[in-house]
């Protein structure tokens, strides 16, 4: 029996999860590697265009990784070809940028695909194309994935632990009450033993938090926010953009991308670079490098309103003043 009596611990929230029919883990890169597992997959094809946690996952496994770059449009340069049985091609929705008609598309050209929504959270699976999702990166969450396989049995995950989140919960309650700037460090140091988590299901309080989200609210404010920067920028952004659902930033394509952003940090507006690695080890003549270096993620995210917006806008047309009209 249970502890009762004692002081009073967070409450039971009521409401219901985004996904609650799908498989519920501990982390993004787990829940890659769970599906790996269960699809049985013996080769897969990689972006270079790739956050590192995900290429560490994937080179510590006895899969066969094979690469590929991406175009202007972040879809796959591959050749024409249609997967065989054990192969699959990580396919990676950067900023919600592939619509749904374009997966079914690149799904019946390829086949076997397996799809990453990290910055979709809010584009729901297709019929027979995996996908994996990343609570953290759309809420003040520490950890959690949702994974969709299709049909699997109920008990799929009933042997793995169940994970626990309260030591990772730090820097999120700090910078609820404080500034960023005071927790930024506590962030990383949690981020950093992510890499040591084997596959695990979603911690009970993860999963409680998911419930107490006003998920409409948050897709209409994103959707909103992006709205304010989409109509300003968009017409110097060489990016070709669709407007996603509930968006996870505003992506804009800024020559001397790093050095804005380091002018940017200075006007305490952060900007993080997606992907730091990908400027480490790519050729500067490549697309990969040129976008990560140049592509500045702007946030639009729930926490935000159109005063956010103009503001961002308004430090970006005094950083940028004579490298563009805006």
């Amino acid at each position: 029996m249970n502890e009762i009596g004692g002081y009073l611990e967070l409450e039971n929230f009521s409401g219901e999860e985004y996904y609650p029919e799908l498989l519920k883990l501990n982390l993004g890169r787990t829940a890659l590697l769970f599906a790996m597992n269960y699809l049985k997959i013996k080769k897969l094809w990689l972006p270079y265009f790739l956050c590192d946690s995900v290429t560490t996952i994937c080179s510590n496994t006895t899969v066969t990784l094979k690469w590929y770059h991406i175009n202007a449009e972040f879809e796959p340069i591959l050749p024409e070809m249609e997967t065989t049985k054990g192969e699959y091609i990580y396919l990676v929705n950067y900023y919600g940028q592939l619509s749904d008609e374009k997966l079914l598309a690149l799904q019946k050209r390829y086949k076997n695909i397996l799809l990453d929504n990290t910055h979709a959270f809010f584009q729901k699976p297709l019929p027979d194309i995996p996908v994996l999702y990343s609570c953290r990166k759309f809420f003040g969450l520490p950890d959690g994935a949702y994974l969709c396989l299709g049909k699997v049995p109920k008990d799929v995950l009933s042997t793995y632990p169940i994970d626990y989140s309260s030591s990772r919960m730090g820097h999120i309650l700090g910078r609820y009450e404080h500034s960023a700037s005071e927790y930024y460090e506590e962030m990383l140091e949690t981020a950093h033993h992510y890499s040591e988590e084997p596959i695990k299901r979603m911690s009970h309080l993860t999963e409680n938090l998911l419930k107490g989200i006003d998920y409409s609210a948050v897709r209409k404010k994103r959707t909103e926010n992006y709205a304010v920067l989409a109509s300003a920028l968009n017409q110097y952004n060489t990016l070709p953009l669709r407007h996603p659902d509930g968006p996870f930033v505003y992506p804009f394509y800024c020559p001397n991308g790093v050095n804005i952003r380091k002018k940017l940090a200075a006007e305490k507006i952060y900007i993080p670079t997606y992907w730091s690695n990908v400027i480490n080890q790519m050729p500067m003549d490549t697309i990969e490098y040129d976008y990560a270096s140049n592509i500045l993620p702007l946030p639009c995210d729930q926490r935000y309103n159109r005063k956010h917006m103009e503001h961002i806008l308004q430090v970006l047309k005094q950083i940028m003043k004579g490298q563009t009209n805006i």
